[in-house]
């Protein structure tokens, strides 16, 4: 049995926890590969709305197991809120979900360090929402983190030097972080964290493998802000392509099955960093206020321009993407023509392929298509969908060489359209 991969493959909010949440029926274990609670997954079905931070998006449907793996980094006290939210709506968390002994720790001192050093940065900061994820990624690379098993073991000495640790750090920056309020809501967090099952997540995984059980790796924040291959240094601190969910869950690159790439049928971007096909303009600002384009967990605006498919042809590459999923379809509902950035005018020469660096003097080349100027929320199926969008998903797929397989026109669970491919 092999594993499926779900992930974004543009600068995060594709809409993946709602697709996580349609495709959990098909497989019996849900595990999220990377990330921290900086990302917010929304789900809306039966006229409520629900935000995941750190726990996997399959956490809503029949009981299937839900795996937090490796390559998360987690912060016990935005994880014990977000879990008894969830248990006040009924879910037994701690019957299906399952914690990695290798996960990473957010210490109340990361989120300090987080702060702190994006204010040192002024008008160079990358636009971090704050949660601690930087610094914790950086006590992991270099082999000063805390990770969820030392709470079984010999703990508060260890907490207590990685905690001398970063207070030298931020008093030689100029802090004194006072944390007599914030520790102790932390260690609370600590136990009750210990009251989940804490598991070794890659023997765990592979056995359920080897069982012929089915499982979907859930990706956090998008392609495009991968530490190595996004726009750095705008970026995350984690691996989002596919490759983060062998080194994240423990799972061998052979098995991998299929590729599920989401992406926005325009695009956005929150913080700081290039973006190639912003718009600055009314249009900009109407795709940010029909598509609702606000931070899931910051509140922060999103920054909203036309779908950028040099960007996108090369994510599906670094992915290994066998079917793409466009969410967001109905935002462009109104719209009389319809953008999509085909190549990129560079210092004067038209390329397709994305470059090192898109900071400086990149304009994106456009194809105008006519838009469809129809309400397709309402759809139930791809026959219902209007000639004009038609057009569009050929085109995209024409361009991109990948099946769009799934179109959400909404963003409730039911309004999900399964294409007959």
């Amino acid at each position: 049995m092999k594993v499926d991969v779900l992930l974004g493959l543009q600068w995060g909010d594709e809409g993946k926890g709602k697709v996580v949440d349609v495709l959990t029926p098909r497989y019996d274990v849900v595990a999220r590969f990377q990330g921290g609670p900086n990302a917010g997954h929304t789900l809306e079905f039966e006229g409520k709305k629900y935000v995941l931070r750190s726990i996997p998006s399959g956490i809503f449907q029949h009981g299937q197991v839900n795996i937090i793996g490796n390559g998360v980094v987690l912060d016990p006290v935005l994880f014990k809120e977000e879990a008894d939210s969830l248990e006040k709506s009924g879910i037994d968390i701690k019957k299906i979900l399952k914690i990695s002994k290798k996960a990473h720790l957010i210490m109340p001192t990361h989120r300090i360090l987080d702060a702190a050093n994006e204010k040192l940065k002024g008008d160079a900061k990358i636009g971090t929402t704050g949660k601690g994820i930087g610094p914790t990624y950086t006590d992991k690379i270099s082999r000063n983190g805390l990770r969820i098993g030392d709470i079984l073991n010999d703990f508060e000495p260890k907490y207590n030097a990685a905690k001398a640790k970063h207070l030298t750090l931020l008093n030689a920056l100029g802090f004194n972080p006072d944390l007599s309020e914030i520790e102790p809501k932390w260690m609370e967090a600590i136990e009750y964290i210990k009251q989940y099952e804490l598991i070794d997540s890659e023997h765990v995984i592979n056995k359920l493998l080897a069982n012929e059980k089915s499982v979907l790796c859930e990706g956090a924040q998008g392609s495009l802000l991968d530490v190595d291959f996004g726009s750095y240094p705008f970026v995350t601190s984690s691996n989002t392509v596919c490759a983060g969910a062998c080194s994240g869950l423990g799972v061998a690159p052979n098995k991998i099955g299929e590729v599920f790439g989401i992406f926005k049928a325009y695009c956005t971007r929150v913080g700081s960093g290039p973006f190639p096909t912003e718009l600055h303009d009314d249009t900009g600002a109407k795709l940010r206020d029909i598509g609702h384009e606000y931070g899931a967990v910051t509140g922060r605006e999103r920054r909203c321009g036309w779908i950028d498919l040099v960007a996108l042809r090369y994510t599906i590459m670094l992915n290994g993407v066998t079917q793409l999923i466009m969410m967001k379809s109905d935002v462009l509902d109104s719209f009389e023509t319809i953008k999509a950035c085909v190549a990129y005018n560079v210092n004067g020469k038209e390329i397709t392929d994305f470059p090192f660096s898109i900071e400086n003097n990149v304009t994106p080349i456009y194809k105008e298509l006519e838009g469809w100027k129809t309400d397709m929320t309402r759809f139930k199926c791809e026959n219902e969908f209007p000639a004009q969008f038609k057009e569009y998903i050929k085109f995209l797929e024409n361009e991109l060489q990948v099946p769009i397989t799934i179109v959400s026109v909404g963003p409730d669970r039911e309004q999900t359209i399964i294409r007959n491919k």
